[in-house]
Order: C-alpha cells, then sequence, then structure tokens
C-alpha cells in the first residue's frame, strides 16, 4: 500500500513539457525528497538530487564523475566545460566536489535549458554559465588552453550528432584545453562497435593518451550501452580510474595502451567529410 502511494504521488509530481528534442520529463525519485530524473522521448538523459549533487546514480555519469575526480589534485578548483547540458548533472557535482570552479555548459535545446533552470534551479553561488547553442559551435567560443576538463555528453534522439565525432571536432577540444587537461566523451555504441571503434582511432588521432571505461558486456559486443573515453596529452592516471571504476555499483573495465590498440581493430579516424551520428539504440534499451 504505501508503495503504490510512493508511485501515485510520483505520478502526479512529474513535470512535462515539450523542448526542442521532443517530450521532456521530470520524474521525481521514490527514495529521495528533491531527485528526479531527466527524460527526453523515453530517453533517460540525466538524474538529479538537489540535496545532494555530489551523488551520481547513472552508471555513465559516476565513470565522468571519476574523470573529473582524477583531472587535478582533490579540493582544486576547475575550469570545466561541459557539452551537452540535460540537467546539468555534472557539472553540480564538479560545483559540489570543487568549489569555486569555474564551469560552462554548452546545450543546444533552449526550452529544455529553461525547463532544468525553472524546476530544478542550480545553487546560485555556482560558477556556472550555461549557453544555449550547438556544442561545436559553443566550443569555438572558448579561448585557447582555457579549460583543465571537456566532458561531451551530446545526443538528439538519443545520437551524438555527427560533427561532434570528427577529428577537427577533436582539434576544437585540444585547442580549448590547457596542457595537461583533460577531455572525457559519452558514447553509445552495440554490436558490431563499428562507432565505437572509430572513435577511439579519431581520438588516437589527437591525443597520444586514450583509456575507455565500459561494462565487459558492452565491449565483448553482447549489448548495447554506454562507454566513455578519456584522453589527454599527458599520461593518464589509469591504475587509480581502474580502482575507483571496479568498486562501482555496476563494475567496469579500463582498457589502455595495448589492448585498447588491439579493440579499436584498425578502425579508420573519421573526419567531417566522413561522419555519421552515432547508431540509433534498439528499442528495448529503454524498456
Amino acid at each position: 500500500m504505501a508503495r503504490n502511494k510512493q508511485r501515485e504521488r510520483a505520478a502526479a509530481d512529474a513535470v512535462s513539457e515539450t523542448v526542442d528534442g521532443g517530450l521532456a520529463e521530470l520524474i521525481p525519485d521514490r527514495d529521495r525528497p528533491r531527485a528526479w530524473t531527466l527524460l527526453v522521448d523515453g530517453a533517460p538523459q540525466s538524474h538529479v538530487d538537489l540535496d545532494d549533487p555530489a551523488a551520481l546514480t547513472f552508471e555513465y555519469q559516476r565513470r565522468l564523475g571519476h574523470v573529473a575526480d582524477l583531472a587535478a589534485p582533490p579540493g582544486r578548483p576547475l575550469q570545466a566545460v561541459h557539452l551537452g547540458g540535460g540537467a546539468f548533472t555534472l557539472a553540480r557535482y564538479v560545483a559540489a566536489t570543487r568549489p569555486r570552479s569555474t564551469q560552462q555548459v554548452v546545450e543546444i535545446d533552449e526550452p529544455l535549458v529553461r525547463l532544468v533552470r525553472r524546476a530544478l534551479p542550480l545553487d546560485p553561488g555556482a560558477r556556472i554559465r550555461v549557453r544555449a547553442t550547438d556544442a561545436r559551435a559553443g566550443l569555438a567560443k572558448v579561448p585557447d588552453g582555457w579549460a583543465d576538463l571537456i566532458i561531451a555528453d551530446v545526443f538528439r534522439g538519443a545520437r551524438t550528432p555527427a560533427h561532434l565525432t570528427s577529428t577537427e571536432f577533436l582539434d576544437e577540444v585540444r585547442r580549448a584545453l590547457r596542457p595537461g587537461g583533460t577531455y572525457a566523451a559519452n558514447l553509445a555504441d552495440g554490436p558490431p562497435l563499428a562507432h565505437l571503434r572509430g572513435q577511439i582511432a579519431t581520438a588516437a588521432a589527437v591525443f597520444p593518451e586514450l583509456a575507455l571505461i565500459a561494462d565487459p558486456t558492452v565491449l565483448r559486443g553482447r549489448r548495447f550501452g554506454n562507454a566513455v573515453l578519456v584522453a589527454s596529452d599527458r599520461p593518464l592516471p589509469v591504475a587509480e580510474l581502474t580502482r575507483r571504476v571496479a568498486t562501482d555499483p555496476h563494475p567496469g573495465r579500463v582498457e589502455h595502451g595495448r589492448p585498447l590498440a588491439d579493440f579499436t581493430g584498425g578502425a579508420v579516424h573519421v573526419t567531417d567529410a566522413t561522419a555519421k551520428s552515432s547508431p540509433a539504440p534498439p528499442p528495448s534499451v529503454f524498456r
């Protein structure tokens, strides 16, 4: 009976609004009084706990959180760029774990930005600037060498747009990163993993150091899922990243060096001329 009442309350409190990307829904968390899940056209985008912004629930967001944790010594403020806004989950996380950080969020869906700002307001003390524009256009406005961390988590219709998958795009990322800065991208693919392998090859054409974080079943091509690609011009903290990922509620694997090159399997890097959007997930993924 109590659980039924919780479900009824969640349904009554849910917020739905049409945005550029489709139907956006904010669904309250039954277990946390001020936590919400953002869905766009039924695809889960973000989970936010306004009382505890350092709590990351989604598997891929936890992995991006590990990358942010290791992007600089503990407690040091970051200058971060978030390409793709969602509910600003990772920007809130960095603001909570690294006070005085300066951050830019670039989200093309202006109605979605307005909805999230209204329903899930940002801490007014956080140094987070939100720009409602295309991710690549917004990145072009970031000064050379400004960012310690750039996170790309951009999906339109559950697919990453083609113009955010090329070497030319990653050249812009590297330009905006300071020396030693870190880039992390949330990628989605399924068997035969051609898109994922192509994205690794593309990053390898621009950055000397790479690592890939994913569920082993995704890496073996057994299901569609997320993978986090990490890149830098300096050696990555692979050992600590591996330890953190292995102790997550849903443990993952970190590939690096020769095993990652073997996984890439001779894939060719992507250019603006050859770029395609990432594959659409099968309907069963969101059921």
